[in-house]
């Protein structure tokens, strides 16, 4: 699906709310692991299985038949995130916050509109690297990890990342999600709108490629999450096939969010607050199709694009394991998946810049600087 097409016969959908805390990183990057052999920084796991302007939009298509739940499906689930009109423009540039020699960073905000939902646009605020030069640039598209909206800023999760990508010819565009920092405060939700923070990147995307101020190359554009945001980014490309040419997931939450839900919950929160956030909504034990639906693992096989993992080791916030669970079921699904693994923890720290060189390999590999 192209950024400016839309499908027919699209249900409404209404934003998610799920209460799972996800993995925090601060105000830089996060990222687990699990033991290999050699003595480098990074090891491949199993190889892969082998009214707005009108601008020129991706070329690719979803190859992939889609694999969704019989209609209507429920309202709160990635195959309703997928029946959704999901678009997005109206790109501005603010303040510059900061000028390199590589590249100029501006505060930005564009619009995340579900057609048919019956609410207006929402405004998303964000950060924007451009580089120096006249384009057209590829474009990575970047999803932080939880970090609390109530104390979140501006730009805050994906800083180093965001700075590494620029310096190398790619426009960075920092998606802060709805409920966070400047963008608007979705009132369909109170915590973490997980799938809400899906089409908010889908709509980065979307605005980047309409924009009259930032030259980008709409072929060439990535999606690049770490922690939550690499949840986020699963279900993106999950939502929208054949929007972006790749698609990176750095120190990954579980791909089933019942394993988020009783990793990052139910040990430090009363049961009683549990439920009142959940609105009604069963724990996993006890509401398994819910938590299955709002879960990107089931619904692998609508992924088309190259996607590109990278877990530390000894991860202390995200286990190891779910990466390897994750990394097997999208081989499993067709997906040209890649698994690297670091010597180091979540928030990846002496092998960051290791992995960014290998992140930058496999963007310049599918959409050249």
């Amino acid at each position: 699906m192209r950024p400016g097409a839309t499908r027919a016969g699209r249900g409404t959908w209404a934003a998610a709310l799920l209460v799972v805390a996800g993995c925090s990183a601060g105000s830089s990057g996060e990222g687990p692991g699990e033991p290999g052999t050699g003595g480098s920084d990074a090891t491949t796991a199993t190889p892969s299985a082998t009214a707005e302007p009108t601008l020129p939009e991706p070329t690719r298509s979803a190859s992939k038949p889609p694999t969704l739940t019989p209609d209507p499906p429920h309202p709160v689930s990635v195959p309703a995130l997928a029946a959704a009109d999901l678009t997005g423009g109206g790109l501005r540039l603010g303040a510059v916050r900061e000028r390199t020699a590589g590249y100029t960073s501006y505060d930005v905000t564009f619009r995340s509109t579900t057609r048919g939902a019956g609410s207006p646009p929402l405004t998303i605020s964000g950060v924007l690297n451009v580089p120096a030069g006249s384009g057209p640039f590829p474009a990575v598209v970047l999803a932080h990890g939880y970090i609390d909206p109530t104390v979140y800023v501006r730009g805050q999760g994906m800083t180093r990342e965001r700075g590494f990508l620029a310096d190398r010819g790619y426009v960075a565009l920092h998606v802060d999600y709805r409920n966070h920092a400047e963008s608007t405060d979705d009132p369909r939700s109170e915590a973490a709108v997980r799938l809400g923070y899906s089409a908010d990147v889908v709509a980065a995307t979307r605005a980047l490629v309409r924009s009259e101020d930032v030259a980008v190359d709409p072929d060439r554009i990535a999606l690049f999450g770490r922690s939550m945001g690499s949840g986020v980014v699963l279900k993106a490309l999950e939502a929208e096939p054949g929007l972006v040419a790749a698609g990176v997931v750095w120190a990954s939450v579980s791909s089933l969010e019942a394993e988020n839900f009783e990793h990052f919950n139910l040990s430090d929160t009363p049961e009683a607050e549990l439920r009142a956030r959940l609105k009604g909504i069963g724990f996993p034990d006890e509401d398994r199709a819910f938590w299955r639906g709002v879960s990107s693992r089931p619904y692998f096989d609508r992924i088309t694009e190259p996607v590109l993992m990278a877990h530390g080791r000894v991860d202390e916030t995200c286990p190891p394991r779910w990466a390897t669970a994750t990394h097997r079921a999208l081989e499993a699904a067709g997906v040209d998946a890649t698994l690297e693994w670091y010597d180091d923890q979540h928030a990846f720290g002496p092998a960051f810049v290791a992995a960014m060189e290998r992140t930058v390999r496999f963007l310049r590999a599918r959409m050249p600087a």
